[in-house]
Protein backbone atom coordinates (compact mmCIF):
# COMPACT_ATOMS: atom_id res chain seq x y z
CA UNK A 1 0.00 0.00 0.00
CA UNK A 2 1.60 3.77 -0.37
CA UNK A 3 1.30 4.99 2.67
CA UNK A 4 0.52 8.72 3.12
CA UNK A 5 -0.06 9.38 6.48
CA UNK A 6 2.00 6.98 8.25
CA UNK A 7 5.25 5.64 7.96
CA UNK A 8 5.97 1.93 8.29
CA UNK A 9 9.83 0.76 9.47
CA UNK A 10 10.01 -3.11 9.48
CA UNK A 11 13.78 -4.24 11.56
CA UNK A 12 14.91 -6.91 13.70
CA UNK A 13 11.32 -8.92 13.72
CA UNK A 14 9.73 -4.97 15.18
CA UNK A 15 7.12 -2.92 12.97
CA UNK A 16 7.37 0.33 14.30
CA UNK A 17 4.38 2.51 13.16
CA UNK A 18 4.07 6.18 13.50
CA UNK A 19 1.33 7.92 12.99
CA UNK A 20 2.84 11.12 10.52
CA UNK A 21 0.74 13.73 10.55
CA UNK A 22 2.38 16.12 13.23
CA UNK A 23 0.72 19.48 11.33
CA UNK A 24 -2.62 18.46 12.74
CA UNK A 25 -1.44 16.16 15.69
CA UNK A 26 -1.76 13.13 14.46
CA UNK A 27 -5.58 14.04 13.70
CA UNK A 28 -7.41 10.00 12.43
CA UNK A 29 -8.32 10.63 8.74
CA UNK A 30 -10.56 8.57 6.61
CA UNK A 31 -6.94 7.92 5.17
CA UNK A 32 -4.97 7.42 7.78
CA UNK A 33 -7.74 4.32 9.29
CA UNK A 34 -7.17 2.49 6.40
CA UNK A 35 -3.23 2.45 6.14
CA UNK A 36 -3.11 1.49 9.68
CA UNK A 37 -5.45 -1.21 9.19
CA UNK A 38 -3.28 -2.76 6.16
CA UNK A 39 0.16 -1.65 8.41
CA UNK A 40 -1.44 -3.66 11.54
CA UNK A 41 -2.93 -6.54 8.92
CA UNK A 42 0.41 -7.06 7.01
CA UNK A 43 2.57 -6.95 10.15
CA UNK A 44 1.16 -9.29 11.96
CA UNK A 45 1.94 -11.75 9.00
CA UNK A 46 5.49 -11.11 8.68
CA UNK A 47 6.75 -9.23 12.20
CA UNK A 48 6.99 -10.60 16.00
CA UNK A 49 6.05 -7.30 17.86
CA UNK A 50 4.29 -4.28 16.51
CA UNK A 51 4.92 -0.53 18.11
CA UNK A 52 2.46 2.17 17.15
CA UNK A 53 4.40 6.16 18.07
CA UNK A 54 3.46 9.38 16.94
CA UNK A 55 5.49 11.81 14.99
CA UNK A 56 6.03 15.20 16.40
CA UNK A 57 4.87 16.36 19.69
CA UNK A 58 1.67 14.51 19.93
CA UNK A 59 0.52 10.71 19.80
CA UNK A 60 -2.86 11.18 18.55
CA UNK A 61 -5.37 13.79 18.66
CA UNK A 62 -8.27 11.97 17.55
CA UNK A 63 -11.34 11.98 15.20
CA UNK A 64 -9.66 14.36 12.12
CA UNK A 65 -12.80 16.98 12.84
CA UNK A 66 -11.68 18.45 9.46
CA UNK A 67 -13.12 15.44 7.76
CA UNK A 68 -16.64 15.55 10.13
CA UNK A 69 -16.97 19.17 8.88
CA UNK A 70 -16.64 18.38 5.13
CA UNK A 71 -20.06 16.85 6.04
CA UNK A 72 -23.53 17.93 6.02
CA UNK A 73 -24.46 15.11 8.73
CA UNK A 74 -21.09 13.16 9.81
CA UNK A 75 -22.59 9.59 9.92
CA UNK A 76 -20.89 8.46 13.22
CA UNK A 77 -21.76 5.36 13.00
CA UNK A 78 -20.98 4.50 9.86
CA UNK A 79 -17.52 5.05 10.59
CA UNK A 80 -17.12 4.14 13.57
CA UNK A 81 -18.49 0.51 12.53
CA UNK A 82 -16.82 0.33 9.26
CA UNK A 83 -13.66 1.82 9.85
CA UNK A 84 -12.78 2.11 13.21
CA UNK A 85 -14.33 -0.89 14.44
CA UNK A 86 -12.14 -3.18 11.76
CA UNK A 87 -8.88 -0.95 12.68
CA UNK A 88 -9.30 -1.40 16.62
CA UNK A 89 -10.17 -5.67 15.97
CA UNK A 90 -7.35 -5.93 14.11
CA UNK A 91 -4.63 -4.20 16.86
CA UNK A 92 -6.85 -6.21 20.17
CA UNK A 93 -6.62 -9.79 18.17
CA UNK A 94 -2.71 -8.99 16.73
CA UNK A 95 -1.09 -12.37 16.77
CA UNK A 96 1.97 -9.92 17.47
CA UNK A 97 2.51 -8.08 21.19
CA UNK A 98 1.70 -4.76 20.57
CA UNK A 99 3.01 -1.39 22.19
CA UNK A 100 2.09 1.65 21.87
CA UNK A 101 4.82 4.52 22.56
CA UNK A 102 2.59 7.67 23.78
CA UNK A 103 5.21 10.13 22.77
CA UNK A 104 3.00 13.31 23.69
CA UNK A 105 -0.87 14.29 23.63
CA UNK A 106 -3.38 11.15 23.29
CA UNK A 107 -6.64 12.55 23.20
CA UNK A 108 -10.19 11.19 22.13
CA UNK A 109 -10.21 8.27 19.78
CA UNK A 110 -6.50 8.63 19.90
CA UNK A 111 -6.05 7.75 23.65
CA UNK A 112 -8.84 5.03 23.13
CA UNK A 113 -6.30 3.62 19.79
CA UNK A 114 -3.05 3.91 22.24
CA UNK A 115 -5.28 2.12 24.61
CA UNK A 116 -6.43 -0.95 22.54
CA UNK A 117 -2.56 -2.09 22.14
CA UNK A 118 -1.23 -4.82 24.73
CA UNK A 119 1.43 -2.45 26.52
CA UNK A 120 1.36 1.42 26.74
CA UNK A 121 4.50 3.30 27.67
CA UNK A 122 4.17 7.14 28.03
CA UNK A 123 6.81 9.97 28.18
CA UNK A 124 5.90 11.59 31.34
CA UNK A 125 5.03 15.05 29.52
CA UNK A 126 2.07 13.00 27.88
CA UNK A 127 -1.51 13.16 28.93
CA UNK A 128 -4.92 11.20 27.99
CA UNK A 129 -7.88 12.98 27.16
CA UNK A 130 -11.31 11.50 26.90
CA UNK A 131 -12.35 14.72 25.06
CA UNK A 132 -15.38 13.74 23.37
CA UNK A 133 -17.72 15.37 25.51
CA UNK A 134 -16.32 18.86 24.53
CA UNK A 135 -17.82 18.40 21.56
CA UNK A 136 -20.85 16.64 22.10
CA UNK A 137 -20.28 13.23 21.68
CA UNK A 138 -19.61 10.08 23.61
CA UNK A 139 -16.60 8.18 24.13
CA UNK A 140 -15.89 5.30 21.37
CA UNK A 141 -13.48 3.70 19.41
CA UNK A 142 -13.47 1.13 22.44
CA UNK A 143 -12.88 3.36 25.09
CA UNK A 144 -16.25 2.50 27.18
CA UNK A 145 -15.32 -1.11 26.83
CA UNK A 146 -11.62 -0.50 27.86
CA UNK A 147 -11.97 2.53 30.66
CA UNK A 148 -13.50 0.61 32.91
CA UNK A 149 -11.88 -2.59 33.00
CA UNK A 150 -8.42 -0.48 33.37
CA UNK A 151 -9.38 1.93 36.19
CA UNK A 152 -12.50 1.18 37.24
CA UNK A 153 -16.17 2.55 36.79
CA UNK A 154 -15.92 5.64 39.65
CA UNK A 155 -12.46 7.24 37.57
CA UNK A 156 -13.48 6.15 34.18
CA UNK A 157 -16.64 8.25 34.36
CA UNK A 158 -15.09 11.14 35.85
CA UNK A 159 -12.93 10.56 33.25
CA UNK A 160 -15.67 10.69 30.88
CA UNK A 161 -17.94 13.34 31.75
CA UNK A 162 -15.15 15.89 33.05
CA UNK A 163 -13.02 15.32 29.61
CA UNK A 164 -10.32 16.35 32.23
CA UNK A 165 -6.62 15.64 30.99
CA UNK A 166 -4.54 12.34 32.89
CA UNK A 167 -1.28 12.85 33.03
CA UNK A 168 0.86 10.08 31.91
CA UNK A 169 2.35 9.25 35.91
CA UNK A 170 -1.71 9.55 36.97
CA UNK A 171 -2.85 6.99 33.77
CA UNK A 172 0.14 4.77 35.37
CA UNK A 173 -0.76 4.95 38.65
CA UNK A 174 -4.48 4.04 37.98
CA UNK A 175 -3.68 1.29 35.68
CA UNK A 176 -4.62 2.93 32.73
CA UNK A 177 -0.98 2.43 31.32
CA UNK A 178 1.96 -0.17 31.80
CA UNK A 179 4.37 3.34 32.85
CA UNK A 180 5.45 6.69 32.61
CA UNK A 181 8.75 7.44 31.62
CA UNK A 182 10.97 10.54 32.12
CA UNK A 183 11.02 12.53 28.45
CA UNK A 184 15.11 11.79 28.13
CA UNK A 185 14.51 8.29 28.75
CA UNK A 186 11.37 7.85 26.84
CA UNK A 187 12.88 6.81 23.75
CA UNK A 188 15.46 4.52 24.78
CA UNK A 189 13.02 2.54 27.28
CA UNK A 190 10.69 2.01 24.52
CA UNK A 191 12.41 0.84 22.42
CA UNK A 192 14.57 -1.40 24.73
CA UNK A 193 11.15 -2.56 25.75
CA UNK A 194 9.67 -3.21 21.93
CA UNK A 195 13.24 -5.21 20.84
CA UNK A 196 13.25 -7.05 23.90
CA UNK A 197 9.10 -8.29 22.34
CA UNK A 198 10.59 -8.42 18.99
CA UNK A 199 12.72 -11.29 19.90
CA UNK A 200 10.91 -13.17 22.63
CA UNK A 201 9.01 -16.46 22.66
CA UNK A 202 5.75 -15.24 19.97
CA UNK A 203 3.88 -18.22 20.73
CA UNK A 204 3.75 -18.00 23.96
CA UNK A 205 2.69 -14.32 23.64
CA UNK A 206 0.22 -15.26 21.12
CA UNK A 207 -1.09 -17.41 23.89
CA UNK A 208 -0.98 -15.21 26.73
CA UNK A 209 -2.83 -12.38 25.24
CA UNK A 210 -5.38 -15.36 24.15
CA UNK A 211 -6.12 -16.31 27.73
CA UNK A 212 -5.77 -12.70 29.55
CA UNK A 213 -8.57 -11.15 27.19
CA UNK A 214 -10.66 -14.49 27.60
CA UNK A 215 -10.63 -14.06 31.33
CA UNK A 216 -12.91 -11.62 31.50
CA UNK A 217 -15.67 -13.57 30.08
CA UNK A 218 -14.75 -17.17 30.98
CA UNK A 219 -15.49 -19.30 34.14
CA UNK A 220 -12.69 -20.70 36.12
CA UNK A 221 -13.32 -23.97 34.98
CA UNK A 222 -13.27 -22.38 31.37
CA UNK A 223 -9.86 -20.54 32.13
CA UNK A 224 -8.21 -23.59 33.18
CA UNK A 225 -9.21 -25.40 30.18
CA UNK A 226 -8.28 -22.90 28.14
CA UNK A 227 -4.62 -22.03 29.83
CA UNK A 228 -3.77 -26.28 29.53
CA UNK A 229 -4.69 -26.05 25.86
CA UNK A 230 -2.67 -22.92 25.21
CA UNK A 231 0.16 -24.49 27.23
CA UNK A 232 0.14 -27.81 25.42
CA UNK A 233 0.44 -25.74 22.18
CA UNK A 234 3.48 -23.34 23.97
CA UNK A 235 5.05 -26.78 25.14
CA UNK A 236 5.29 -28.71 21.64
CA UNK A 237 7.07 -25.36 20.76
CA UNK A 238 10.63 -24.94 19.41
CA UNK A 239 11.08 -21.90 22.00
CA UNK A 240 9.94 -23.67 24.58
CA UNK A 241 13.10 -26.24 23.94
CA UNK A 242 15.24 -23.36 23.73
CA UNK A 243 13.94 -21.44 27.01
CA UNK A 244 14.58 -25.15 28.57
CA UNK A 245 18.36 -25.34 27.32
CA UNK A 246 18.89 -22.30 28.06
CA UNK A 247 17.90 -22.10 31.22
CA UNK A 248 19.80 -25.36 31.88
CA UNK A 249 23.13 -24.10 30.64
CA UNK A 250 23.54 -20.91 32.38
CA UNK A 251 22.30 -18.86 29.23
CA UNK A 252 20.38 -16.28 27.94
CA UNK A 253 17.88 -17.95 25.55
CA UNK A 254 17.53 -16.94 21.67
CA UNK A 255 14.16 -17.65 20.70
CA UNK A 256 13.12 -17.71 17.01
CA UNK A 257 9.42 -17.23 17.27
CA UNK A 258 8.76 -20.69 16.47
Amino acid sequence: MDYRTIRVEERDGLCRVTLARPEVMNALSSRMREELLHAVTEAGTRARALVLTGEGRGFCSGQDLGDARALDVPDFERILREEYEPLLRAIAHCPLPTLAAVNGVAAGAGANLALACDVVIAAESASFIQAFTRIGLIPDAGGTWTLPRQIGLARAMGAALFADPISAADAARWGMIYEAVPDAAFEPRWQARAAHLAQGPTQAYRGLKQALRASFDNSFEEQLALEARLQGQCGASADFMEGVTAFLEKRPATFSGR
